[in-house]
């Protein structure tokens, strides 16, 4: 699929340098694009951008469709004369080391609120209506989701006499704890019963009484895919091509699935009947329970795969190249039921496998996706990933101290390959050594010829110097960190998603680095 040997670095946005409590779309990010240009670098892989969950995590979104809108750049807001450049400074912090949803929510959202107060104020611009327009499919069903839990997280902080008629409603089925957290949280499932189920006249209504909070959220995603075209712009203007990544579940309490119930496996509550995760595995000994609810695969195939058609899409316009994660579900996807304790529960059940992958194709074109075929892989996912022609992925952190021809050593994999040195979910190189048994230590050092003194740069050399056409190297290992600055570590809860770099770590050696050996190993073509 890939014509050309390329290599570029892994960072999610809200990683890059800010003194907002995040990374975002300003002048840092333009900055990170021209050290991966000075680099020879031609890649820039992110995690998805959606919204992201209470945790941090932007794999359980309100929407596969949206941005989160803490990457807005605030600072170009006063370029365009939305917000004085007196009211940003004072919400500046004076030291930023870790990403912080939680202060950036308190510094930022009070700008964007201003920002808005001030567009409502002239002529709506032509771009603006027109963005309404292209995003509509999606965007209109989001900003009442939005709107809606808005209002009854406000609401329900002062009144929660409905709580009783929810426990009711759901005596027998859920525990207290979830009662408490779907109601607080004014989950979807919370809403009263017309509004739950959408009938028509009461989306009418809701749209009315809520018109406002409506054009909120449309301002943010308006600001959000604004700032992010032009510097995805930028980037390709400097040759680098942006790897963007598509979970292949949506969260539960999300605009996806509230406005698409058929399209996943719910009771007459709508409640999810069974769960995504996967079985024990080297991350967990009890596996993983994502607790995405599961697509209900007849009624999208009877549907023409329209909702994943306009999923893909609207990704491919946002990306240049797109991680398709848990490809494996595709084949088969390991079915959890709801009331689990935990994913060791689960079953194999069959997925969609080629045909959606056919009618993706037959209405989008050559799809330019990785597919993320980690884990538990059975011949029948190599099939599906064969046929479909998409390259794999290849993690050399999984590679070392058992068998000699294990399929992650790169003298084991071709050249339709993305390899990483780890990904999100990996400790950093310099923290899977510090930490890895003996045996592993051995076959690394012996693999390579070297002292492992520096297993960080070793192990980007060998990424460069394999087979496979595309490289990918997390930041953390370009910048030579530890463990204590990995991004995340699955099957816990705490200290996720916070990873942030500054600009003292990046230093002259990390890009006359990864030039010499771009240039070294066919990797350079700039």
């Amino acid at each position: 699929m890939f014509e050309s040997r390329k290599s570029g670095i892994l960072l999610h946005p809200s990683s890059i340098p800010s003194p907002f409590g995040i990374g975002d779309f300003g002048r840092d990010a333009y900055r990170f694009i021209d050290e991966l240009a000075a680099a020879k670098q031609t890649l820039w892989q992110i995690l998805p951008l959606c919204p992201v969950d209470s945790g941090g995590s932007p794999y359980q979104s309100t929407s596969a469709f949206a941005g989160e809108p803490l990457f807005i750049s605030v600072d170009f807001l006063v370029d365009e004369g939305l917000l004085s450049q007196n009211e940003v400074e004072a919400k500046k912090l004076a030291t930023f080391h870790r990403t912080d949803y939680s202060v950036a929510r308190e510094l930022k959202m009070p700008l964007l609120r201003r920002a808005f107060e001030n567009f409502r104020k002239e002529e709506y611009p032509k771009a603006y209506e027109e963005f309404l327009e292209e995003n509509k499919v999606w965007l209109e069903d989001y900003a009442l989701f939005m709107a809606i839990k808005a209002f009854f997280i406000e609401k329900r902080k002062e009144d929660d006499k409905d709580l009783l008629e929810f426990n009711r409603d759901t005596e027998g089925f859920l525990s207290e704890e979830k009662v408490r957290g779907y109601f607080y949280s004014a989950c979807w499932c919370s809403f009263p019963k017309e509004l739950r189920e959408r009938k028509a006249e009461t989306i009418v209504k809701w749209r009315e009484l809520l018109t406002n909070n409506i054009q909120w959220e449309c301002f943010l995603q308006y600001l959000f895919h604004k700032q992010w075209r032009v510097l995805k712009s930028y980037a390709n203007e400097n040759k680098i091509q942006i790897i963007g990544d598509a979970p292949i579940f949506v969260s539960y309490d999300s605009a996806d699935v509230w406005a698409n119930q058929k399209a996943f496996q719910l009771n007459g509550l709508g409640f999810p009947t069974v769960v995504a995760g996967v079985p024990p595995d080297y991350f967990s000994e009890t596996g993983q329970l994502w607790g995405n609810p599961l697509y209900q695969w007849k009624y999208h195939e009877k549907t023409g795969y329209q909702w994943w058609t306009s999923r893909i899409r609207k990704a491919l316009e946002d990306m240049d190249i797109l991680r398709i994660d848990h490809f494996r579900g595709f084949e088969s996807y390991w079915e959890i039921p709801f009331d689990a304790v935990d994913a060791r529960e689960g079953q194999w059940v069959k997925g969609p496998g080629k045909k959606l992958f056919r009618r993706l194709e037959k209405a989008l074109g050559e799809l330019p996706l990785i597919a993320e075929d980690l884990g538990i892989i059975t011949e029948e996912v190599h099939k599906l990933r064969e046929k479909t022609g998409f390259p794999g992925m290849r993690v050399l952190q999984f590679a070392f101290g058992q068998d000699k021809n294990h399929p992650y050593l790169p003298h084991s994999f071709n050249q339709n390959t993305v390899v990483y040195t780890g990904t999100h979910d990996n400790n950093t190189t310099l923290g899977w050594y510090e930490n890895a048994a003996e045996k592993e230590k051995d076959h690394f050092r012996r693999y390579m010829n070297v002292t492992g003194e520096a297993p960080n740069w070793d192990m980007i050399r060998l990424a460069f110097s394999s087979p496979a056409q595309l490289a990918i190297i997390p930041l953390q290992d370009v910048l030579g960190l530890g463990q204590e600055y990995r991004m995340n570590q699955p099957g816990t809860t705490e200290g996720n998603w916070s990873f942030a770099f500054d600009w003292d770590m990046w230093n002259d050696g990390c890009t006359e680095g990864l030039k010499y050996l771009s240039r070294l190993f066919g990797r350079n073509h700039g």
